[in-house]
């Protein structure tokens, strides 16, 4: 994807931080994404056998208060695991720091091989502990243009096979769905060849449509974030997309821009969309985006970010839906600064994110 989520590449536009929102991706085989959601919902109880002169371990990680957060939290994910080797080697500061993103629901991303079995199983884990899942779909033909996250399915034909089974998983269950980060930005940036725009208009109405015959499934189209453009100049693709279809729009996705500057942007933007409520992912934002080094490369990995906001829905803010960690903190952005791929969980710099947040 782009450079705009967290694992998509920069944005080849107007400006040079577009992309501001870098993706990762999610290769999950379906087996390993049941087996990690029925794991994480047996593994993080006591079975009541504790020897009782030893001393309690520390709480597994838990749900939110629903009240505050409605949303799942995964017991069982790359963040939880590095807690346990942490206390396992016996680092409990470094243990307490990474619980501080491991104890947040984030975004799952739905890998390409699998959907019906990974959204069926996320789901169904997110439903056993009365929460609502997130899922992140990134998966559009062409997705970022070749760079760091590039690939997605092979054409319409598979993508819409592909939104089907995500479907079928999801089912009646409580979901909230982030739709292709991305996807319409770099219709207008630039970096999607000319002849792609048709269809991938197409298929995201066609994915819009489908989500939304689901009973409790919500869905926002991504729309790039504060660093990119103008409203002006995205709000007819977002449009000709089906944004009025969806429940509304995401910003931020995988970026760094603070809250009040995203704020700022989505109400510009959700006034020309029919006032259109959206979220925000402030998943890495405490510290706003970096400013130092090439304007394009800004967005992948950069040092001295903070985690942001936690994820709630009581933003006090009707037009803002919610604040989401969309972007898992501690994936990386793609092999720039001495990362990993995108999407592979880099524990060094998770632990930056937690050290520098408030």
């Amino acid at each position: 994807m782009y450079r705009n989520a967290g694992i998509f590449r920069g944005t080849s536009g107007s400006s040079p931080d577009a992309r501001g929102t870098r993706l990762r991706v999610r290769g999950v085989k379906a087996s390993a994404a049941v087996a990690g959601a029925a794991l994480l919902l047996a593994g993080c109880f006591s079975s009541g056998d504790e020897e009782p002169n030893k001393e309690p371990a520390k709480s597994p990680i838990a749900q939110q208060p629903k009240s505050e957060d409605p949303y799942w939290v995964n017991p069982n994910g790359n963040a939880a695991k590095q807690v346990a080797t942490y206390v396992k080697a016996g680092k409990e500061d470094e243990a307490d720091q990474i619980r501080k993103i491991a104890e947040q629901p984030t975004g799952e991303w739905i890998g390409p091989e699998n959907p019906e079995q990974e959204a069926r199983g996320f789901t169904e884990a997110a439903e056993k502990a009365d929460r609502d899942a997130i899922l992140v779909l990134y998966n559009i033909p062409h997705r970022d243009c070749g760079n760091y996250s590039g690939g997605g399915a092979a054409d319409g034909n598979a993508y819409r096979a592909w939104i089907d089974g995500v479907a079928k998983g999801i089912g009646d269950r409580s979901t909230t769905v982030i739709l292709e980060p991305d996807a319409v930005l770099h219709l207008v940036d630039g970096c999607t060849p000319d002849e792609f725009h048709e269809e991938r208009y197409d298929l995201l109405k066609g994915a819009i449509e489908k989500l939304k015959a689901l009973k409790n499934t919500k869905v926002y189209l991504d729309a790039g974030n504060a660093g990119w453009g103008k409203p002006d100049q995205i709000f007819e693709p977002l449009t000709w997309a089906g944004v009025g279809q969806a429940d509304g729009f995401s910003v931020n996705v995988s970026n760094f821009y603070t809250t009040q500057d995203s704020i700022a942007y989505g109400k510009e933007l959700s006034a020309k969309v029919g006032n259109k409520p959206f979220v925000i992912d402030t998943s890495r934002n405490g510290n706003g985006p970096y400013t130092e080094g090439a304007a394009d490369e800004r967005w992948c990995n950069p040092p001295g970010r903070a985690l942001g906001e936690a994820p709630t829905t009581k933003t006090g803010d009707d037009l803002v839906d919610a604040y989401l960690w969309v972007k898992r903190p501690g994936e990386s952005d793609g092999t720039c600064k001495g990362g990993p791929k995108a999407g592979q969980w880099w524990a060094d710099y998770a632990l930056k994110l937690a050290e520098a947040s408030k």
